[in-house]
């Protein structure tokens, strides 16, 4: 049995805007992106679908003809996504050069697993490019961090280097990458394009340091800007539904077969899984689909009889077989199919066809399992939003198992939620808590608020800063990091040390194994301490201790945090409710819970599960949304906030119209701030009265 939880309407304007091409075949994040061609340092923030793959290529090549640069060299994060950069007569649409790989330097296609095993040859293949004439190179992220690792950044000098799917720089498969970047842009020997389509983590780690990101100029393109100026999709749906019992007898509630889909199963750890194996679940859902007729010898794709007569290709990239799998994919990829609406009609999937898979047909992206990173959310929406032919409506499920707790607790987690996607559509940051600890008494910190009668000498302090989300906690006898780098890591670092320690296969073994047997300080002192020393080998003694001690109390917290919400939940008899990962996710965004919007329209009780209805994101709603936040961000005296929102409503006079924030004119910009910043200080006294009185 299902339930529907919110289904959140985004409506466009549909203006074409987004794929009208200038004289050089440029779209309008396109253009925006080469405007600043000149940069050193560029960071573009745009959606999925938006044109990031292309915007690169008018930038390379500019660099490369005009800039002096000899060589470009573009990493990605998975083989799949090299074909976005496969050759473009850009010429035939009027711009100066074509983009052009030689086969051999396109080493996504290259044989050899880039899953933390590069092959050497593809390692060779970097050191050989770059003696060689050609001047563009497409490689996965793997492949460059190795490369790097073997021939030295300095032959890198003189070149772009450009990464695409940015956020994975901070992502712990690729940490590797990220210190690599901050050594080269220390450097300073190169030009660097940063392309991502969810710049934020969801988690406390930043894709780039600060003093980092304040070199990069960035190019922000909103998914709003991109669905009002798109053709034919001029809504994006976005839902939840509840089911009881197992996924497979719900799944055809809201697996709609006249839908082009892509079905994410869950991970077979998760509460979703049956626990029957990914091979099991894939069958089952194609023996719900109809009757099985067998595969298509080109493709490998299944052939479905529907009960209807008609004939669905479902294409299963759960498949083990290595011979089978590389088939299907291959089939998916085929240029000559991209324009064929009946190649293909569902696709199930398990960890692929996620961020840079480009089917442009998709209307639905149903997945399976709660998702606690909302990065992942937001690339399988993009996975929905490419513009098509006949494609009003493009739609992003997620069928959970019913969470045992109030509907109050549900809807509003939900709401946080819904805030939480609404503000990363905008591009904004979505962030977790991130912890400032401090030795004891060690007094306020500037920018947090510690609450009621503020902060305290001698008794227990925890101070929330608004801006950056961080909580700050005293601890007696904490050890302080004393170099720049150690204050570093203890700041933006800490989770990947947390990530290693509990990934750690000897901590596993016997913290889950041989819980009696252990000692607690024999793993938060001898192994926490063994894994900082053995990733930060510079540190001196009494560094490599303070990250360890802040990499403890930042896991103990988050542990403690959990035990508290195990026993709140818990039941009269001792047994704790089952599925709560969907509240507890949601709790992370701690930027979004106090933006005072409500998404819920109305909660319907439906038998034993229940149904919460959202209102329609609306281009209304959705700048409301954006001036919410902005209006938080915006610092500015009340008299230049008074005198901005004055000049505004003569801008308004003027041109019938309100200043944008998204304006590329740095004066209307500037406008729409004052406005803001102004109707909020209203607000906020105007509720100060009420409350006085």
């Amino acid at each position: 049995m299902t339930a529907s939880l919110p289904s959140v309407s985004m409506q466009a304007a549909r203006t074409g805007a987004s794929k009208k091409a200038n004289e050089l075949g440029m779209r309008v994040m396109q253009e925006r992106a080469y405007e600043k061609r000149g940069e050193q340092y560029l960071l573009i923030k745009s959606p999925p679908a938006s044109g990031k793959s292309r915007a690169l290529m008018f930038l390379a090549l500019d660099k490369l003809n005009n800039q002096g640069i000899r060589k470009a060299i573009i990493a990605v994060p998975e083989r799949s996504i090299g074909g976005s950069f496969a050759d473009e007569p850009l010429s035939k649409y009027g711009f100066y050069w074509d983009w052009t790989v030689a086969p051999k330097w396109n080493l996504c296609n290259a044989p050899g697993d880039d899953n933390g095993k590069v092959a050497p040859s593809k390692v060779k293949a970097v050191g050989d490019f770059l003696k060689s004439e050609d001047n563009i190179l497409v490689c996965t992220h793997a492949t460059f961090r190795f490369a790097i690792e073997d021939l030295g950044m300095e032959a890198f000098d003189g070149c772009l280097i450009a990464i695409d799917e940015f956020h994975h720089v901070s992502a712990d498969q690729s940490n590797r990458l990220g210190a690599q970047l901050r050594d080269i842009i220390a450097r300073d020997k190169v030009h660097v394009v940063a392309m991502t389509g969810s710049y934020f983590r969801g988690d406390a780690v930043p894709v780039l340091a600060p003093e980092d990101e304040a070199k990069f100029v960035p190019v922000t393109y909103t998914y709003y800007e991109q669905l009002n100026g798109y053709e034919h999709l001029k809504s994006l749906d976005l839902g939840y539904f509840f089911y009881s019992g197992s996924y497979l007898d719900s799944i055809m509630a809201v697996l709609d077969p006249s839908l082009k889909t892509i079905v994410h199963i869950p991970n077979v750890n998760s509460r979703e899984s049956t626990m029957r194996g990914k091979i099991e679940e894939a069958n089952e859902i194609m023996h719900a689909l109809g009757e099985w007729q067998g595969e298509d010898p080109s493709t490998g794709f299944h052939l479905i009889k529907r009960p209807d007569g008609g004939i669905l290709k479902v294409a299963d990239l759960v498949e083990d077989d290595p011979a089978k799998r590389d088939r299907v994919i291959g089939a998916l990829k085929d240029p000559a199919q991209r324009d064929n609406r009946g190649h293909v009609d569902i696709i199930i999937a398990l960890g692929m066809a996620k961020e840079g898979f480009d089917w442009i047909w998709c209307e639905h992206a149903l997945t399976v399992g709660y998702r606690a990173s909302l990065t992942e959310i937001i690339q399988i929406i993009g996975r929905a939003t490419r513009d098509a032919p006949g494609k009003s409506t493009a739609r992003f499920t997620n069928l959970i198992a019913e969470p045992d707790a109030s509907e109050e607790a549900v809807a509003g987690a939900i709401n946080d939620t819904l805030k939480a996607i609404a503000a990363s559509l905008l591009m904004e940051q979505v962030m977790a808590p991130r912890y400032n600890f401090t030795p004891k008494d060690a007094g306020p910190q500037e920018g947090y608020d510690y609450g009621e009668g503020g902060y305290k000498e001698n008794a227990p302090n925890v101070g929330f800063n608004e801006q950056t989300g961080e909580i700050h906690i005293e601890i007696k006898g904490l050890t302080m990091p004393q170099s720049p780098e150690a204050t570093r890591i203890c700041a933006e670092d800490i989770n990947e040390v947390i990530a290693a320690f509990v990934q750690d296969k000897r901590t596993a073994e016997r913290g889950m194994f041989d819980r009696e047997g252990t000692i607690p300080e024999e793993l938060t002192q001898l192994r926490m301490g063994a894994i900082v020393r053995e990733r930060y080998p510079e540190l001196d003694d009494g560094d490599q201790e303070a990250v360890r001690q802040h990499a403890v109390a930042a896991l103990n917290l988050t542990q403690q945090a959990k035990a508290i919400e195990a026993n709140a939940a818990s039941r009269g008899d001792g047994e704790p409710k089952a599925n709560l990962a969907l509240l507890q996710g949601v709790r992370q965004f701690v930027n979004v819970r106090d933006l005072d919007i409500d998404l819920i329209d109305s909660i319907n009780p439906f038998q034993t599960a229940y149904s919460i209805l959202s209102k329609r994101m609306s281009e209304h709603s959705l700048k409301q949304v954006e001036e919410i936040i902005a209006a938080r961000k915006i610092k500015l005296p009340l008299e230049e906030a008074r005198d901005l929102a004055k000049r505004a409503v003569r801008f308004k006079n003027e041109r019938n119209r309100w200043p944008e924030l998204s304006s590329q004119d740095a004066w209307e910009k500037k406008l729409a701030e004052g406005r803001l910043a102004f109707a909020k200080m209203m607000a906020d006294a105007k509720k100060a009265e009420s409350t006085d009185a």
